[in-house]
C-alpha cells in the first residue's frame, strides 16, 4: 500500500529506490553510440533540478572533438598522477584503479557552474556553495535517469578547473565542477568500485543518523 495519495504505484517507488541503490560510478564502456534523443533527456532530466532561488547555475558543454577529448584526457591522466603522488601510502592502491573513460566512453560531457553567479542571494547569502549543491542535484537527476536506461555515466573531478575552463573556452567566473562520462556498459556492479576494491566501507546508518544533537 502507497504511504500517501500522492505517492506512486508500488511498481515505480521500486524502481526509483532500485535506481537509487543500483546507481554506480562507471569508468568501463563498451562500444555502442548514444541516440541523440536519449542524451537530451538525460540532459533534461538534469535540468528539471531543483536549484537555490532557482538559479539553475548549471551549464553543459558536450566535447565532439576529438582533439578536445584526448587534450582533456591528457590533463585527466597527469591530474591522476599528481593525486597518486599525494596519497603516499596509497599510492600503488591507487594507482591499480581505473578512475575514468573519457577515451572510451560514447559521450563526454563538461558540466560548470555558470558565470554571474553572485547576482543569487536567496537561499545562499549565508552558504554561497548552495550553487554547488544545486549542480550536484543536477548530475544525480542525470546519474538516476541514466541507470534508469541501462546507460552508464562516471564523474571524472581530476582534473584543475582553471586548466578545464581554458580548454572548452568558458566565460570568465564560470568553473568547471565535472566531467561526465556517459556509455553503454557490459553491466553495473554489486557494489562501487571503491568498496568493491577494498578502498572504503559504506558506514551504518547509526554513523550517519543522529537525534537533537550530534
Amino acid at each position: 500500500m502507497v504511504a500517501s495519495k500522492h505517492g506512486f504505484s508500488k511498481t515505480d517507488i521500486n524502481a526509483v529506490y532500485r535506481a537509487i541503490k543500483t546507481r554506480r560510478d562507471i569508468r568501463h564502456f563498451i562500444p555502442g553510440d548514444i541516440e541523440p534523443e536519449l542524451l537530451l533527456r538525460l540532459i533534461q532530466a538534469a535540468h528539471f533540478a531543483p536549484s537555490v532561488g532557482y538559479m539553475q547555475p548549471w551549464h553543459f558543454v558536450r566535447i565532439t572533438d576529438p582533439s578536445l577529448r584526448k587534450n582533456i584526457h591528457q590533463h585527466v591522466e597527469q591530474e591522476r598522477l599528481n593525486t597518486a603522488e599525494a596519497l603516499d601510502e596509497r599510492k600503488d592502491t591507487f594507482m591499480k584503479l581505473k578512475i575514468e573513460g573519457i577515451m572510451d566512453c560514447s559521450e563526454l560531457l563538461v558540466v560548470s557552474l555558470t558565470s554571474q553567479r553572485e547576482q543569487y542571494i536567496l537561499g545562499r547569502r549565508t552558504i554561497p556553495e548552495m550553487d554547488l549543491a544545486s549542480v550536484a542535484c543536477a548530475i544525480q537527476n542525470m546519474w538516476l535517469a541514466a541507470r534508469a536506461e541501462g546507460i552508464g555515466l562516471g564523474w571524472v573531478s581530476f582534473f584543475e578547473p582553471q586548466v578545464l575552463a581554458k580548454l572548452i573556452q568558458a566565460p570568465e567566473g564560470a568553473l568547471p565542477i565535472a566531467i561526465l562520462c556517459i556509455g553503454q556498459v557490459q553491466g553495473f556492479a554489486d557494489k562501487p568500485l571503491l568498496e568493491e576494491s577494498g578502498w572504503d566501507t559504506r558506514r551504518p546508518l547509526s554513523d550517519i543518523l543522529s537525534e537533537n544533537t550530534w
